[in-house]
């Protein structure tokens, strides 16, 4: 997915930006960039392949490197970031988290009408961040023109720009998908996705902006551009799997969410006796943790580990392209108690299940090591839909997952009419999905959240919440 860190400060703020870039991690793992700005240098940028090396690790030499009392740091799933680029707007730095899904489209109208150019990778593709720019720049102020981008871009785009006059401009997307927070210290002010990121550097809650709200901080204060929309649907997934467990959204922690969304799955099996006979209740590390451990509570059947996660040489189980290579260090990184698998009953909670390619393999580790049995439990919905928004579950095609093929294989084309059945576990067409889910991964028994449980353990107004990925609803 991606996020973004940056700050306007009265003195060298490189130290901050490369730490509270580097608190932002788990959020992508292609590549990452910094830029800054300083009053005898001007600005400055540096990018690194994320690849093979994580963040910390490819910047360390920042320090030497680049200075400034201006910066931003981002780290990307997609194209290299940030940007410089010189415009009629002036010299500036640019990124951005999110998606635009016409892009295409916007690539041949601004060479058509413009008679303009992009440079290109390899593949011919556009970097996106030089089509946000190419937007931005064709109205006459930063404000205008990111205003005029989110209206022709069908996706997601939340912005952050770094000015030649040393100022940061921070831009949440329209419908406020993603969190954008403005943190205060004695030297001024920092913007982040992930709240902890900045309080673990000394900086205090200053606000959190509001979906389609621009700002522009320096070190002096944060001056509003353009106001909050009133309409908001900030991805509801951020709560169950992306997140760090520290951080909260719009006044809601994460690891709170998640024990108590535990805690709802825990009370509805229990009313149907779906946990009878169970010894240990377990989470599919990490993200699956908190949510075992809020079902445990709720439950009183004990909480175990079963396996361990190995992290400190395979960090990331997603990093090598290519899925066979993302399974077997998946499976490298299992490292059994067979004391608490062999003969036992084990219930697992996951945070999401979208492919279920890593899942079987697990299951088929436990079976080897003894377990007696293995149900499975999805802290979120079935995932219908891929998402369009923030490149979560995107693929070639939403027939990659497993909900899709399974129900092709039960009923064809048919079944894509009744995709609400399907996620309801009531229906005959809801049991017969979660049946032949089990029978293909071999669980015992499988269930998933209900959409109204994800919205009751989050805590707020559904009505600003996406869930799109789940019901297929804007």
């Amino acid at each position: 997915m991606g996020a973004f860190f940056g700050v306007a400060s009265k003195k060298d703020c490189i130290a901050d930006v490369f730490f509270g870039t580097d608190y932002h991690s788990h959020l992508g793992t292609k590549c990452g960039g910094m830029a800054a700005f300083d009053k005898e240098i001007g600005l400055q940028r540096k990018i690194h392949d994320l690849g093979n090396a994580p963040f910390r690790h490819k910047f360390e030499h920042i320090f030497s490197d680049m200075r400034g009392q201006t910066a931003m740091g981002i780290i990307s799933d997609y194209d290299p970031q940030p940007l410089i680029i010189r415009s009629h707007l002036g010299v500036y730095a640019v990124c951005f988290v999110g998606v635009i899904n016409n892009a295409e489209a916007l690539v041949k109208k601004y060479l058509t009408d413009g008679k303009g150019h992009f440079g290109v990778s390899s593949g011919s593709q556009v970097n996106m961040t030089e089509l946000l720019a190419a937007l931005i720049d064709s109205k006459d102020n930063f404000a205008d023109g990111i205003e005029f981008a989110r209206q022709k871009i069908e996706g997601t785009a939340s912005i952050l720009i770094l000015t030649e006059s040393g100022s940061l401009i921070a831009a949440r997307d329209k419908m406020g998908r993603l969190p954008v927070l403005i943190g205060k210290n004695k030297d001024g002010y920092c913007v982040a996705f992930e709240s902890f990121s900045y309080q673990k550097l000394g900086y205090k809650e200053f606000k959190e902006l509001g979906p389609n709200e621009i700002v522009e901080v320096t070190s002096d204060g944060v001056k509003t551009l353009v106001q909050p929309g009133k309409e908001m649907r900030i991805c509801s997934f951020l709560w169950t799997y992306y997140g760090y467990p520290t951080s909260s959204y719009e006044g809601v922690n994460v690891e709170v969410m998640r024990c108590k969304n535990g805690e709802i799955m825990a009370e509805s099996d229990t009313k149907k006796g779906n946990n009878e006979g169970v010894d240990y209740v377990c989470g599919v590390p990490d993200s699956g943790t908190p949510h075992a451990i809020g079902y445990a509570n709720k439950s009183k059947i004990p909480f175990a580990r079963p396996y361990i996660k190995y992290t400190p040489t395979w960090s990331r189980s997603f990093m090598p392209v290519e899925q066979v290579d993302r399974n077997r260090i998946a499976r490298m990184k299992q490292i059994p108690v067979k004391e608490l698998i062999k003969g036992k009953s084990l219930l697992f909670v996951d945070d999401s299940i979208v492919r279920g390619t890593q899942l079987k393999e697990t299951v088929e580790f436990l079976y080897e090591n003894g377990a007696k049995s293995v149900h499975m439990r999805s802290a979120c919905p079935p995932i219908m839909f891929g998402c369009k928004y923030l490149n979560f579950s995107r693929a070639t095609s939403d027939m990659e997952l497993i909900t899709r093929r399974m129900i092709a294989e039960l009923e064809g084309k048919q079944g894509l009419k009744h995709i609400d059945e399907y996620s309801d576990a009531e229906t005959e067409r809801g049991k017969a999905l979660r049946n032949a889910i089990c029978e293909k991964f071999g669980f015992t028994s499988l269930e998933f959240q209900s959409i109204q449980g994800m919205i009751d353990a989050i805590g707020i107004d559904p009505c600003k919440l996406c869930t799109y990925c789940w019901n297929g609803k804007e």
